[in-house]
């Protein structure tokens, strides 16, 4: 039965409980969980991906359990992450003895046949050599100059999750946000995805800053150049070695020579993954830690669950830009009127959506587990942690750009260049 405003209202087919929701979501019952989850959990990948869970799921309960335990939880550097730091160091210790083995061979071979020797090893070095992520072509990138009152408010809270700044904020259309480091020299990059920045309010975005600079302001293993570019290499390595699908003559050798370096590489990649993924959980529960330092309790996990119900925002765009799309040739300035009407639809959908979706997303997360990501704790389990520290400090409230800011940023994004601060 459907009453007005979109409410759907039916009993429970398993347990016969009156079920009432939105039309616009799942109908599920709050009783007995029916259809909390219908997607259910996701398929397996094999053994080692059934393998990586269940260690995640392990490393998340006694990581639960020291968090909600009464204990400090805290960054470390335990042997696992020393042994990964080591790992690291040997991965970029070969490419650097190849670098060094092709050299010799073409200094002390020079103008001989040998020096044809090197030449494998200058190629193998310069294809598995670290690779350090550049500055995005294909998306604004705002500079301190471009964005100067973004940037002060992303220093503000670098300072309070102990850490340093970035030194470029890259704008997408992703609802997401990252902090990478780029360059030989480390140097940070913040990209922040303007939908999701659009739908979280003031607080909230302080406490999604806060959450990305936590990772640099906690020691996350995994941000630490050294092991993030070592991971970059092996999985360089093992496309490299990667056997031939349905090999023919030559390509039959080429597998076989390939499969002892191929599960060698493979072998020391789920190693070093294996060894960084319990700091990798703890790394979130403190990142989440510095969320609620930096914005309020309330504010990361309001945050939370803004992304539980992403899929929704994602699916209310894609319709809009096809709508956009069929509505033919416009002017810049109605095109830009008809941009700030979904920025204002995409804002009133996400305060729409009722507290019993949120529910439902936090049970399924919890049946789920670790299921979704092994790197992260469920949701569920951040939570209680997060609600537990003490009100935010900050001094900055992110302001909500106006028509005007939204304008220019996609003007800048259109010409390739800058968009206004957010």
């Amino acid at each position: 039965m459907r009453s007005a405003a979109g409410e759907t209202t039916q009993p429970c087919p398993q347990c016969g409980a009156e079920i009432r929701g939105d039309s616009r979501f799942t109908l599920w019952c709050a009783a007995c969980d029916w259809n909390v989850d219908p997607e259910g959990p996701r398929a397996e990948e094999g053994r080692v991906e059934r393998a990586r869970r269940a260690l995640a799921r392990r490393h998340g309960e006694k990581l639960f359990a020291e968090v909600t335990g009464g204990g400090t939880l805290r960054a470390r550097r335990d042997s696992a992450a020393t042994l990964a730091y080591v790992i690291a160091l040997a991965v970029h210790g070969v490419t650097l003895a190849a670098a060094l083995g092709g050299v010799w061979f073409l200094v002390r071979y020079w103008g001989g046949p040998g020096m044809l020797l090197g030449l494998p090893f200058l190629l193998a070095a310069t294809a598995l050599r670290p690779r350090f992520a550049r500055l995005p072509e294909n998306k604004p990138v705002l500079l301190r100059a471009d964005a100067p009152a973004l940037f002060a408010l992303v220093d503000e809270v670098a300072q309070v999750a102990g850490t340093r700044g970035v030194h470029a904020i890259a704008v997408d259309t992703e609802i997401n946000a990252s902090v990478m480091p780029y360059g030989l020299r480390g140097r940070r990059l913040l990209t922040l995805g303007l939908p999701l920045w659009e739908i979280l309010g003031p607080r909230q975005r302080i406490a999604l800053l806060g959450h990305e600079l936590g990772h640099y302001g906690n020691g996350d293993v995994r941000h630490a150049a050294v092991v993030h570019t070592a991971l970059r290499s092996l999985t360089t390595w093992r496309y490299v070695f990667a056997p031939v699908p349905q090999p023919t003559g030559i390509e039959i050798l080429v597998n076989v020579v390939y499969i002892v370096p191929g599960l060698l590489v493979q072998g020391l990649l789920m190693l070093l993954d294996q060894l960084t993924l319990r700091a990798a959980q703890r790394a979130e529960y403190l990142a989440d830690r510095e969320a609620a330092h930096a914005g309020s309790s309330e504010a990361a996990v309001g945050l939370m669950d803004r992304l539980l119900v992403v899929d929704s925002a994602e699916i209310l765009l894609r319709r809009e830009v096809n709508a956009l799309a069929l509505s033919g040739p416009r002017s810049a300035r109605e095109a830009e009127n008809r941009a700030d009407e979904v920025w204002e639809r995409l804002t009133a959908h996400m305060a729409s959506i009722p507290e019993h979706e949120h529910e439902r997303q936090r049970r399924a997360g919890s049946l789920r587990g670790h299921s979704v990501d092994a790197t992260h704790p469920p949701t569920h389990l951040r939570r209680p942690p997060a609600r537990r520290r003490a009100p935010g400090r900050g001094r900055r409230s992110g302001r909500r750009p106006g028509p005007q800011d939204r304008r220019r940023t996609r003007r800048g994004a259109h010409r390739g260049g800058p968009p206004a601060d957010p």
